[in-house]
């Protein structure tokens, strides 16, 4: 399996990489992108992350990343949420994307390639198949393109007054296609080795051009990745957790991008874009349950010692919001559990519960401003008003600030903590985790469609009518 090292020099493969203004010509030399390279980099450093490969995926190596294991059963299912849940903890909280959301949608690329391949005629599940196989062999990181820049939201892709605003062919060659667009949001998408893109919506058949689907080296000429401002790392000096972890986001341009066509796994196949949108989202939220209950962690370990160093540990209020913050833990992670233990097949391959995933996802959607009220609550309001780095590490300052901001511990061992709960709590940080986790992996609403659609609402109803059935008066 690959090395570390190897990962992090292949970074340094011409890809047109931007920041502030500026292009960035090496990314593991720059200050801040480094620090998400880095952190992508941790993947190669998990324990256990390998998996002895078997004949039935068609590996030729003797073993794989578990991240590209097909689940064929629960017991695949389980070992993939405690892969994601240990991955997380290992990154002190924060999720390590580089393999998960890839994978993610190999799994729905595969299943969809084959109800595209009965109904079409096509061959879409030997280019997904081969794909598949050559990343896991090369133990690559993957991103994820699917967010399309949308343009007018009232309008569908075709009646967009600008083409662009949905990824779409825009040449259709011999040898392959170009596409043309740009997504948002795309994770680690500066750092990672390959990118893949699949359709954002269901299409209709006007939107043919845009029921696309396709992977490309992240160096592929034409694609363009603009990083988000990093506020987190450079807007707080007192932080503690973004100088060692964080993923960035880019906003990816496709300029007339040339995809062969032994990496197009739909074309223009408008029936199938819903469907393949559809299961990666639920695998996809199987893995942010897994993660989000490990990231979890963070929030509830830093709230126990602020109680504690506070000297308000005993108090029942205290005890109250501890006990919000363990159900919003394990919440999450007993959905992903059930999910895990009650999947669907599809096309041989085990589904997570898509009932049990959106409850998890929608709770964790729901419950994540009650987690920061608890630990704002439990670490005081000095989080906001907390001396600066800079003050603290002044000769004439640091007497007095150790003093008074001592507790039921020292100034110094109170200081450190403080610093962990500003940032969880009330720094930028704050303000990127809370839109996270309203919009990434699908927002509160999909996840409200997909539950309504997958409940089993019609035992209730039965139940109800049979109970009418009976009544004589």
């Amino acid at each position: 399996m690959r090395i570390k090292d190897n990962y992090l020099r292949s970074l340094s493969d011409g890809r047109e990489v931007y920041y502030r203004g500026k292009k960035v010509d090496s990314i593991i030399d720059h200050p801040v992108l480094k620090v998400a390279a880095l952190h992508a980099a941790k993947l190669y450093d998990v324990a256990d992350r390998g998996h002895s490969n078997n004949k039935k995926e068609k590996m030729a190596e003797p073993e794989i990343s578990t991240y590209f294991l097909t689940p064929r059963n629960p017991s695949d299912l389980m070992r993939r949420h405690e892969l994601i849940y240990s991955t997380t903890k290992f990154c002190n909280g924060v999720f390590n994307i580089s393999q998960a959301i890839g994978s993610d949608a190999l799994f729905a690329l595969s299943i969809v390639a084959k109800q595209t391949d009965r109904k079409y005629n096509s061959k879409y599940s030997v280019a997904v198949d081969d794909y598949h196989r050559f990343i896991a062999r090369k133990d690559l990181t993957l991103a994820v393109a699917q967010t399309d820049a949308k343009g007018d939201r009232g309008k569908r892709p075709y009646e967009q007054n600008d083409p662009d605003m949905y990824v779409h062919v825009s040449e259709t060659q011999e040898d392959g296609i170009l596409v043309r667009g740009a997504k948002a949001h795309t994770t680690q998408a500066a750092v990672s080795d390959e990118i893949i893109v699949i359709p954002t919506r269901a299409m209709t058949p006007s939107d043919a051009n845009y029921s696309i689907a396709f992977a490309v080296p992240t160096n592929t000429k034409g694609l363009k990745m603009i990083v988000r401002p990093i506020d987190e790392l450079e807007g707080n000096s007192s932080n503690v957790l973004s100088r060692l972890d964080y993923e960035l986001e880019t906003l990816t341009i496709f300029d007339d991008v040339f995809v062969p066509w032994e990496r197009v796994f739909l074309f223009k196949q408008y029936e199938m874009a819903g469907e393949l949108a559809v299961n990666f989202a639920t695998f996809h939220r199987f893995t942010a349950v897994s993660y989000r209950s490990a990231t979890a962690n963070l929030f509830l370990g830093t709230a126990v010692s602020m109680a504690k160093q506070n000297g308000i540990l005993e108090s029942a209020h205290v005890k109250d919001k501890l006990v919000d913050l363990i159900m919003y833990k394990e919440l999450m992670r007993m959905s992903a559990v059930a999910a895990a233990n009650s999947p669907l097949m599809r096309e041989e391959i085990a589904v997570p519960n898509p009932v049990y995933t959106n409850i998890g996802k929608l709770y964790s959607n729901r419950s994540f401003s009650h987690i920061l009220d608890a630990l704002v609550d439990l670490s005081g309001g000095i989080i906001s008003t907390l001396p600066s780095l800079e003050d603290q590490n002044d000769a004439s300052e640091r007497s007095y600030i150790t003093k008074y901001l001592g507790a039921a511990t020292s100034g110094n061992e109170r200081i450190k903590m403080l610093r962990l709960a500003k940032e969880l709590g009330a720094s930028s940080l704050t303000g990127y985790l809370l839109t996270l986790m309203i919009h990434a992996e699908g927002s509160i609403e999909a996840s409200k469609l997909a539950l309504l659609k997958d409940a089993n609402i019609a035992e209730a109803e039965s139940l109800v009518n049979d109970i009418i059935s009976q009544t004589t008066n």
